[in-house]
């Protein structure tokens, strides 16, 4: 049973609630939303609702490790899309790049010997680069892609697939 729910039980609003024990009534939301509460916090809420500190206390415990995978699992979705912003602002780079490097060379080319179209070798060799570069960001190998990697994990664990 969780803080919210004893002062409901009481019928007690969470300025009273602050009133009785203590604290702030900021205090009280902070600790009703699932945050952490200091022990000395725990021990004036224990004697208010008149039960044992070391039950209020686990009870927090149990809370935090909860919360915890939420948050470490939004942290981690949050990290592997920046990575994925971050790839796709690189292979733009990359992109402008090939683009302003061939169409100099495509001048050069055509300013000094029109007869001989040598630009277009290295247009392709660093084509060839930046086909690479784009299909291992936007993922159009069906192999060595994000779901490949994950399937290799879970079988090099021994997780079922």
């Amino acid at each position: 049973m969780n803080i919210q729910k004893w002062r409901l039980q009481r019928g007690w609003s969470q300025q009273q609630l602050a009133e009785l024990s203590g604290l702030s009534a900021r205090t009280i939301q902070r600790i009703e939303n699932g945050h952490p509460a200091s022990a000395e916090s725990l021990k004036s809420l224990a004697s208010v609702f008149e039960i044992d500190f070391a039950s209020l206390n686990s009870e927090q415990d149990t809370m935090a490790t909860i919360q915890i995978p939420l948050q470490t699992q939004a942290q981690e979705d949050e990290r592997l899309a920046l990575a994925h912003v971050r790839r796709l602002r690189r292979f733009y780079i990359h992109l402008a790049q090939y683009v302003l490097v061939i169409s100099l060379l495509m001048v050069i080319n055509l300013a000094t010997n029109a007869g001989t179209l040598w630009f277009v070798w290295p247009a392709l060799g660093w084509g060839i680069g930046v086909l690479g570069h784009a299909a291992a960001v936007f993922e159009f190998m069906p192999f060595f892609g994000a779901q490949w990697e994950r399937r290799q994990v879970e079988k090099r664990l021994g997780r079922p697939l």
